[in-house]
């Protein structure tokens, strides 16, 4: 299957949209309807799914569409052509890169970075990691134990210390050392916003001052499996500070997958990778369309 993802990422949606589609003997309002519960009760927005509906009422009357496996097919094209965000999908090629990686504890954002700069330095691009997050007990310790694992070099300071004296060291190791990606992880305050604030604020004007020439890509993790807390998430740090790009964890549960269609729709944000199990290998980049395909591929079972 499309990313390796289990049958229940998608099973609920799929099999709810075809039992409202192909059960039905005409395409009718009814049927429209229906169409709308389902995707409301499956993680996507409500401006979202009355996006989607709505340019399928528009699609059955302008293409003439008179069968169901018709209306599955453009449903399928209205949700790929909603979440395209072109080439943002992808992670700037330039170097050198600074990644910061924000999100809530609990969230992945550790494992996440392991993960890219695993991908990374498979790539053959040299890599080394920034711990941060000096706020939370042991995150430095346990980001330097994926970079043990990876063969990836972490610098560290005491916990409590200033994340931005860690970012200011990691940036001048990362010049000495020529390192083509330093990713940096950072504290998931959110319920102190006012200070998560301030403290990213502050580690931008030390990269800007410290590597104006670096590439910068700003990733927020989020949780698939929270559903609805995610958007609230991407909201709150998209008021924080610029990002550019959604890294999703945990589909490979029983998360649901309109919540790519949501964040994609209402934040105009691509989504970069989406995590799908626990190896090094599952952190995927982000395909619309292999994505918009998966949602309806048959018998998924992988």
């Amino acid at each position: 299957m499309a990313f390796g993802i289990k049958k229940s990422f998608f099973g609920r949606l799929q099999e709810k949209i075809e039992d409202v589609i192909l059960m039905r003997p005409e395409i009718d309002e009814d049927m429209l309807d229906e169409l709308e519960e389902v995707l409301i009760i499956s993680d996507i927005g409500m401006e979202t799914t009355m996006k989607i509906t709505g340019k399928l009422r528009e699609d059955i009357k302008r293409l003439r569409i008179s069968d169901p496996e018709g209306v599955k097919q453009q449903i399928k094209l209205i949700i790929r052509d909603l979440i395209d965000k072109g080439d943002e999908h992808k992670l700037t090629e330039e170097t050198p890169l600074i990644i910061l990686v924000i999100g809530v504890n609990g969230g992945g954002k550790t494992t996440s970075i392991a993960k890219i700069a695993y991908k990374l330095k498979n790539q053959g691009k040299s890599v080394l990691l920034a711990a941060a997050d000096t706020f939370r007990a042991a995150a430095g310790e346990q980001l330097e134990v994926w970079g043990n694992r990876i063969g990836v070099n972490v610098i560290k300071h005491k916990e409590g210390a200033d994340p931005s004296a860690v970012i200011y060291d990691s940036i001048q190791s990362a010049k000495a050392r020529k390192i083509d990606v330093l990713i940096c992880d950072t504290a998931g305050r959110l319920q102190t916003k006012k200070n998560l604030m301030t403290e990213l604020d502050k580690m931008n004007k030390v990269i800007s001052r410290e590597y104006p020439e670096a590439r910068r890509e700003t990733l927020l993790v989020l949780d698939a499996a929270t559903g609805k807390n995610a958007i609230s998430q991407a909201k709150e740090f998209g008021e924080i500070t610029q990002l550019t790009g959604i890294i999703l964890t945990k589909l490979d549960g029983t998360a649901k997958g309109g919540i790519v269609i949501t964040i994609s729709d209402e934040f105009q944000m691509p989504v970069k990778f989406i995590g799908v199990g626990e190896g090094l290998d599952d952190l995927k980049e982000f395909d619309p369309a292999e994505f918009a395909e998966a949602i309806f591929e048959e018998n998924n079972n992988a």
